[in-house]
């Protein structure tokens, strides 16, 4: 037996493999002198990365929800100071009040210190000015989702195009009534629904009819009556990336939100300075001094600290969540429509 033992020991041998040995683990990196090595040039990604960019632009698209007469167009065009939303959700005697909800977009190009920013701002005429406004939110998904479909079918193209025409709705700027009560009932579901497909701001419209405790109240209730119902709105808690992230978002989501807002595109001369205001019979409502309102805080949150991070989140959480769920669907492919054979056909 002895001997058969060792030849089947030694076939063993050759089947299994000796354990390697584990690799050495590389010691951490040490904080390289550059001094004494020289220049690399490793800071000039970035400036690389500004002039990629500054060559292609930015897209951003801002939708602007809510009822007729709160001064939607106008605020837009208060943020970015030019006329990139006509009054359309505004309507004179001759015209009907739109029978249901109609979507408008509107796209311009802005520029400014050599970027340019091609801006489509997306209006809602006829969103909760019916008597009976029931669903009345489901043409907004609709489009927000045909946009996600839209970028969907060109993404899965066998040869797609090197930069995607984005058309996804980026941010949504929901417009609160002044009532100083409560939210109501469509807020609540609009909010909820929309909350899971875009990044919704919810934004107090005509501020200035409020004295100033009454605004602080309502915001504290609009605050309350979100939490309650469970809807999260923008910049939500769990896409906060780091401590300075949740730092800074936490005091806009405790202090700032919903920004409650006035907007002009009127200027008056105050004080000897120009200045973008309303009129009225006790003096001139500033609307870039906030201590007449929160439009600064609105302009700055929206274009200049989390634009950036606006597109990322569509892009990251609620494209990937629509991307994901359509493929999901269809076994990894969206359906062939006629549309997409005839693109599929003119690729090849």
């Amino acid at each position: 037996a002895g001997p058969v033992d060792s030849k089947n020991e030694a076939a063993m041998s050759e089947l299994v493999p000796e354990p390697r040995q584990k690799p050495v683990v590389p010691m951490k990196p040490m904080g390289i002198n550059t001094s004494l090595l020289g220049y690399i040039g490793i800071d000039t990604i970035i400036e690389q990365m500004r002039k990629k960019t500054m060559k292609t632009g930015f897209d951003f698209n801002i939708m602007v929800v809510g009822q007729s007469g709160l001064g939607k167009s106008t605020l837009v065009n208060t943020l970015f100071k030019s006329q990139v939303s006509r009054k359309s959700s505004g309507w004179n005697r001759e015209e009907k009040i739109p029978k249901t909800v109609e979507i408008k977009a509107i796209g311009h190009v802005i520029e400014e210190g050599g970027v340019k920013m091609k801006l489509t701002v997306i209006d809602t005429p006829g969103f909760g000015d019916q008597i009976n406004n029931e669903n009345c939110w489901e043409p907004i998904e609709k489009y927000i989702n045909e946009q996600y479909e839209k970028f969907l079918k060109e993404e899965v193209n066998i040869a797609r195009k090197k930069r995607i025409p984005d058309t996804r709705v980026h941010c949504c700027l929901y417009f609160i009534s002044p009532t100083g009560h409560s939210l109501r009932p469509l807020d609540l579901e609009f909010m909820k629904h929309l909350s899971k497909v875009v990044n919704i701001i919810p934004v107090i419209a005509k501020a200035d009819t409020m004295t100033l405790e009454e605004k602080t109240e309502f915001k504290q209730r609009v605050r309350k009556e979100l939490e309650v119902n469970g809807i999260e709105f923008y910049p939500q808690k769990e896409f906060d990336e780091d401590l300075e992230d949740k730092t800074e978002n936490d005091k806009i989501r405790q202090e700032s939100m919903p920004f409650a807002v006035v907007g002009s595109d009127k200027e008056y001369q105050v004080n000897g300075k120009r200045v973008l205001g309303r009129k009225t019979p006790w003096g001139i409502i500033e609307v870039e001094n906030l201590n007449h309102c929160e439009f600064a805080l609105l302009r700055d949150f929206v274009i200049r600290t989390h634009l950036q991070d606006l597109k990322e989140v569509t892009h990251n959480i609620h494209y990937e969540t629509y991307r994901a769920k359509r493929l999901n669907d269809n076994g990894g492919l969206p359906p062939m429509t006629v549309e997409t054979e005839e693109n599929h056909e003119s690729n090849l």
